[in-house]
């Protein structure tokens, strides 16, 4: 498998940037994984849209989901997806409608997002939405992907990311606080990513995200051979980050950066 990261900011992009999305590819099959801010823009650099086979997403805050709005409107009004031939584009009968994997509640709530503004159906009229269950493996060409929850500010699933074709093993661990399910569910994952989005712990209140040494001990509790570091800004300095998560994780550690690819 190949893992191409789109865009790996917090809650607001870096400087040319974009939140969440990682592109999973394994032979002919393309799966994007969540769908911040400034991914589709980033998506397009790497394939075409209408290539890619589905959308999953670890949970539904903004900085994860938003980007589904240009996409939906692409699908649904781009010149190539219309029945009737348009300037060069011949027309179709049969348009490109990716799966959406979401969790539960998707499309209540993706209709009060964009209910607010045009018609409310798009993102589920635009994909063919499915609300997954958790407990249950989903399976995308030679992709297979399973759930964990992790503790974070909503409903939030870790997921591992595997292929029938006998290659490595990715484990994403979206947005959480310190938790030992994450350390379980990641044992012995070949590349884990790790939210690496705060300085020092949250001083007060619920706990929502990790530091860069936090995210460097569940990786090395989990027994990972290599960690990226992930929901990282770059008002913060990566190489201080990386030093701090490899003082407790002994293997191979990296900072996301946008257009990087691994391989596993």
């Amino acid at each position: 498998m190949r893992l191409t990261v789109l865009g790996k900011s917090p809650s607001w992009q870096d400087a040319g940037g974009a939140c969440s999305g990682y592109l999973i590819q394994e032979g002919d099959t393309s799966v994007l994984v969540d769908c911040g801010n400034g991914v589709f823009g980033k998506l397009r650099e790497h394939i075409d849209y209408i290539d890619v086979d589905a959308v999953v997403l670890s949970h539904l805050h903004a900085d994860h989901f938003l980007d589904l709005v240009p996409y939906a409107y692409a699908l649904t009004y781009a010149p190539r997806q219309q029945p009737v031939p348009v300037d060069r584009w011949p027309g179709t009968d049969c348009p490109a409608c990716p799966v959406l994997h979401a969790p539960p509640g998707a499309r209540e709530l993706f209709r009060r997002v964009v209910g607010a503004w045009g018609n409310e159906d798009l993102i589920e009229k635009a994909f063919e939405l499915r609300e997954y269950d958790p407990e249950q493996e989903i399976e995308i060409g030679p992709i297979r992907i399973s759930f964990q929850p992790v503790p974070h500010f909503t409903e939030t699933f870790a997921m591992s990311i595997s292929s029938s074709n006998g290659s490595g093993r990715i484990v994403y661990g979206a947005d959480s606080r310190p938790t030992e399910a994450l350390e379980e569910f990641a044992r012995d994952a070949d590349l884990m990513l790790v939210e690496a989005t705060l300085p020092r712990p949250e001083r007060t209140g619920t706990r929502g995200h990790l530091t860069a040494g936090e995210a460097g001990g569940h990786a090395r509790s989990a027994g990972a051979k290599r960690l990226l570091l992930v929901h990282i800004s770059d008002e913060l300095d990566a190489d201080a980050a990386r030093e701090q998560a490899a003082e407790v994780f002994d293997g191979p550690v990296e900072v996301a950066r946008e257009g990087a690819t691994f391989e596993v």
